[in-house]
């Protein structure tokens, strides 16, 4: 269990096109094998410590014909940001994936003090 210490908590949230590769023949709609897609996303304020990190789909496109295979999942979270992880192996043929996000943890108040 993450617990926190502050009394004021903070929620951050977003929803990111992560890939469309169906339109131009990439990787991931004709590549087999391991592939893997992330992408930075930077909170619009930092937290006071990694908050904890929730990835979901919201949007994925993917060929009927083949078997469905996709991992997603946060890496390296910070107090600023995380990498936003898609992976897919086999034959799987992926089109297109939207990722959808959610950030919670403490967060600092304006009049903080800071001891430096």
């Amino acid at each position: 269990m993450k617990r926190l210490r502050s009394h004021t908590i903070g929620l951050d949230s977003g929803d990111v096109m992560l890939f469309s590769d169906y339109e131009d023949g990439g990787p991931m709609w004709t590549g087999r094998g391991q592939r893997e897609r992330r992408r930075r996303i930077t909170f619009s304020e930092p937290f006071r410590e990694p908050p904890h990190v929730q990835v979901n789909m919201s949007l994925w496109d993917i060929d009927a014909s083949t078997v469905t295979r996709a991992d997603i999942c946060a890496e390296a979270v910070t107090e600023a940001g995380f990498d936003m992880v898609f992976r897919t192996w086999g034959d799987t043929r992926v089109a297109r994936v939207r990722l959808a996000w959610t950030a919670i943890g403490g967060v600092g108040e304006e009049d903080d003090w800071v001891v430096g």
